[in-house]
């Protein structure tokens, strides 16, 4: 059946899953939200919100250098055991991400790293661009919050649209890793370096 594309993206919010699996999930239940959120819940999915408080002791460092070699990546991703640091679709990913980063040229991996005085600046240059508009100051906050997660989606890794496959954030991909792999993953850090920029 032909699923409704507002209703995966709240099934995605309220749940955290991938789209994909929402999507599947709405599928399955004939669109039924509830039956969809029980019907994730059966499988498993849950799970990988669990594991979110996890030590990830183990994991890999690993690199991207483009090719014209004027772009350059190193990342920090964690796991909870050795034997997954060697998994192939855990080593797949992070190589994913650095291609990620290399492409996307990401500041943060999630909003709460931003400082607070550069989310401020943002609000601050936002309200100046409306204040003129005319519209009342309820409806300039709907807005900026509107601006905010665009913001949020152009410089946090987690927030980004997956260069491959634009049905994923990074941050739904990392979830579906989580389950399927079955332990904590954490993007912990990472640098990305371009010939001629200055730090």
């Amino acid at each position: 059946m032909s699923v409704d594309m507002a209703t995966v993206r709240k099934l995605r919010e309220q749940t955290g899953i991938g789209i994909m699996e929402c999507k599947k999930a709405l599928s399955e239940t004939s669109g039924d939200f509830d039956k969809a959120v029980e019907w994730l819940r059966k499988k498993g999915y849950e799970k990988a919100k669990s594991k979110a408080t996890r030590a990830t002791n183990q994991g890999v460092i690993n690199s991207y250098i483009h090719a014209n070699s004027r772009i350059g990546v190193l990342i920090e991703v964690g796991c909870e055991t050795d034997f997954v640091a060697k998994n192939e679709d855990f080593i797949q990913f992070t190589k994913d991400v650095c291609l990620q980063i290399a492409a996307m040229n990401p500041e943060y991996i999630s909003s709460s790293d931003i400082p607070e005085e550069v989310i401020n600046k943002e609000k601050e240059i936002m309200k100046e661009q409306l204040k003129n508009s005319g519209k009342p100051d309820n409806i300039i906050e709907n807005i900026i919050e509107g601006k905010l997660k665009k913001f949020y989606s152009e410089v946090c890794l987690l927030n980004q649209t997956f260069f491959k496959d634009d049905q994923f954030t990074i941050e739904s991909l990392l979830t579906e890793k989580i389950h399927k792999i079955g332990e904590n993953i954490v993007i912990k850090r990472f640098t990305r370096y371009e010939v001629g920029e200055e730090f």
